[in-house]
């Protein structure tokens, strides 16, 4: 075929629901895909430790059922990645039920479904380590170590294009995939009807946030990407928007240490040449871009492993003295935390909203807060009494901070809740890590049925 057409609904399927209007405008068009990421890493390590969705089902469900009757409609094949923002086992599963409640729902002819998994057992790579194999930081950290592989709870491999294409040349008409490069989730459909890695690749960067790549912003709004042998077009389907040369170059270098870079399991994307052009009043066409094989095939690992239980607490201040000494009175607290649970088996973290309580040490005007401040506390212990009570007094001393100058008794700090809120356990990131494997399958193994 001379071009394929790919459309994407949603950046991060089920993260907020997508907007229909768009999408049935793009549905219309009878394209080849549709396709949708469903995961990231930036809704923390919490869902990926304790195995949950940092999205409510039902918006999820929203989205599935929507991509799901549009695709059996026009008979074209509906691909999604990083099932259920982590791409667990468990989180394929949920989403392989709700895909089959949808098709009994609505009576959907019968079609064939496949899928893979994406989670990885602690002790394969414990093996790899043993066996002499480095599982290799990224982003400056060390090599991973067997003890922090053991302050693991759970691991996913990152897959690339490799288990999509093969559940499509088996004939899927549906894919649902464990954790996934946002890219390959579209760049494997070009590859498998034979388009070039370059722009396969693009193809997949351009739409993975679905309109994000367009302006005036709107996010959850449907874009569509169509490659040929020669280039990328990407167009904007909400009749608000268009795909301009800023806003697709833009969306290019998003996330990323390097503008240019884009790495993928078996490879990088060089974006460095790349030619951006206006060729309609909604979409822009890209040339130039080069795929670079890599030496060894490795594969991204994210891991997350428990902290501990977690409350919340809130304190406001808007006493100017306060507000100028507040280091010493989140200093106080934690002081009187440890004279009441010693220095260690506890945590507090204390974040200063109206000063630089989004970006901490990196804030330009750190020495310039707000007329008033909102301090949110995290306390992290053992268990949920103790987080408790570890988060309680590292709030409620807030109040009593003994301050120089100071002659009232009334205390500088208001309380938005008397109590302080149960919260999600508290987990960290253990590995994001690269792994070497002979087989770019061995980590993924892929599933299919008939439903309907």
């Amino acid at each position: 075929m001379a071009s394929l057409r790919i459309i994407c609904p949603n950046g991060h399927l089920g993260f907020a629901p997508l907007k229909p209007d768009s999408f049935h405008v793009a549905v219309a068009t009878r394209p080849d895909f549709i396709a949708a990421d469903s995961g990231s890493d930036d809704i923390g390590p919490v869902p990926l430790g304790a195995d949950t969705c940092a999205s409510p089902k039902a918006w999820q469900r929203h989205d599935l059922e929507e991509m799901l009757l549009a695709a059996r409609r026009i008979n074209v094949p509906m691909i999604i990645g990083s099932s259920g923002d982590t791409g667990t086992n468990s989180r394929v599963d949920m989403y392989l039920e709700m895909i089959r409640e949808i098709a009994a729902e609505h009576q959907l002819a019968p079609f064939k479904l496949g899928w893979f998994y994406s989670e990885v057992d602690k002790e394969m790579v414990r093996g790899k380590i043993r066996s002499g194999s480095p599982v290799r930081g990224l982003d400056a950290r060390e090599d991973l170590t067997e003890a922090e592989l053991d302050a693991t709870s759970r691991i996913v491999a990152m897959a690339g294009v490799h288990p999509f294409i093969k559940l499509l040349e088996e004939g899927c008409d549906v894919i649902i995939g464990g954790r996934s490069s946002d890219s390959a989730i579209f760049a494997a459909a070009a590859l498998f009807k034979g388009y070039p890695e370059a722009e396969s690749y693009y193809l997949g960067k351009v739409l993975e946030c679905a309109s994000f790549c367009a302006e005036p912003y709107g996010a959850k709004e449907t874009v569509m990407g169509e490659i040929t042998q020669d280039f990328v077009e990407v167009t904007a389907m909400a009749d608000f928007q268009r795909c301009t040369i800023a806003s697709v170059a833009g969306h290019a270098m998003y996330e990323r240490s390097n503008p240019y870079h884009e790495f993928v399991a078996g490879g990088m994307l060089d974006m460095t040449h790349c030619d951006y052009s206006q060729v309609s009043e909604k979409t822009t066409r890209v040339t130039g871009m080069q795929f670079v094989p890599a030496t060894d095939f490795r594969v991204k690992l994210e891991g997350s492993g428990k902290v501990g239980e977690r409350y919340v607490g809130m304190a406001g201040i808007r006493d100017p003295y306060t507000i100028a000494n507040v280091d010493r009175v989140i200093d106080w607290a934690r002081t009187q935390t440890r004279e009441r649970f010693g220095d260690t088996g506890w945590e507090l973290h204390y974040n200063v909203f109206g000063r630089d309580g989004v970006m901490g040490d990196m804030e330009p005007l750190r020495d310039k807060p707000g007329h008033e401040l909102m301090i949110v506390v995290q306390g992290v212990a053992p268990t949920r009494e103790m987080a408790e009570e570890v988060t309680m007094t590292g709030t409620r001393q807030l109040f009593y901070a003994r301050l120089p100058d100071v002659k009232g008794t009334a205390g500088g700090v208001s309380f938005v809740l008397d109590e302080v809120l149960l919260a999600s356990p508290a987990y960290r990131w253990t590995l994001n890590h690269t792994m070497a494997v002979s087989d770019p399958l061995e980590l993924f193994p892929t599933h299919s049925a008939i439903v309907g």
